[in-house]
């Protein structure tokens, strides 16, 4: 897929995802976004930037870390996810933290005016990873630190037919490489080519839990990455694509719902 045509579709793609993300995901992330928060050790009075922020699920997090006197901007390439993090903010009167639209390939920011730089679950989005990361080299502060999640192999996710199954009804792939940076190494390699030193990268393993199907069909169309492609099926077409997504996770059904296996793979460079 072509860069600009990748971004178009992860843009509008997560417009029709963002009512649905916190309620299909939350829970879901919180073993990645508690072990990236830990990685952070974010301090008070420190200005941190959080690449591909959603709905700010980890802006917020890291904005309480950083106490009133610490400064957090969240930026995301889709309007809706920064609507929804803007609307959050002010009904909580949360002062140090603001939301803009940006390529994480292109922060519209000075060099060197952060302390440390976090994207939770956001760098297999963008057509050019290594470029994501280099942009949050560029403005970290000497010293800075930059915290990246990413889900692991695709073996290890037992979600991840989900593309397959969009993808033979849509005219292009939606996410083509969305499981490299779970590859071995592959990851501690990217972070080095963006010029940071690797100094910890850790791998966990975790279950995608949902009560019933209904559940765990809407996380994985309606608030996931393959939302723009689903929302443009007809009823029939999506009545079928979560029948067969049902039937590749049936082997993780149990008397409580749905317990989908998954991997997160958390890193911490240092510039």
């Amino acid at each position: 897929m072509e860069p600009a045509l990748q971004r178009r579709v992860q843009r509008y793609g997560w417009d029709k995802a963002a009512s649905y993300y916190e309620n299909s995901w939350r829970q879901q992330l919180k073993p990645a976004h508690d072990m990236l928060i830990d990685f952070a050790d974010i301090q008070q009075g420190q200005k941190i930037i959080d690449v591909a922020c959603g709905t700010g699920l980890m802006s917020f997090r890291a904005a309480e870390a950083a106490s009133s006197n610490g400064f957090v901007l969240g930026t995301d390439i889709s309007d809706k996810m920064v609507e929804i993090a803007d609307k959050t903010a002010k009904e909580n009167n949360i002062g140090n933290i603001r939301f803009e639209r940006m390529d994480a390939e292109e922060l519209k920011i000075n060099d060197e005016e952060f302390d440390v730089a976090i994207c939770a679950l956001g760098l297999m989005y963008a057509p050019h990873p290594i470029n994501a990361l280099k942009e949050m080299y560029r403005v970290l502060k000497k010293g800075g630190h930059c915290i990246v999640a990413v889900w692991g192999k695709r073996n290890n996710c037992g979600w991840a037919d989900i593309f397959e199954i969009v993808d033979k009804r849509v005219s292009s792939e939606v996410c083509p490489m969305f499981f490299n940076l779970g590859n071995d190494h592959m990851l501690e390699k990217s972070f080095e080519l963006a010029g940071f030193s690797t100094t910890k990268i850790q791998k966990i393993q975790s279950s995608l839990d949902y009560a019933t199907g209904e559940e765990a069909c809407s996380a994985a169309f309606e608030g996931g990455p393959v939302a723009l492609a689903y929302f443009k099926f007809p009823e029939n077409v999506k009545k079928e694509a979560c029948a067969e997504y049902l039937a590749s996770i049936e082997k993780n059904k149990t008397e409580k719902g749905y317990s989908v296996p998954g991997e997160f793979i958390i890193g911490l460079g240092i510039k």
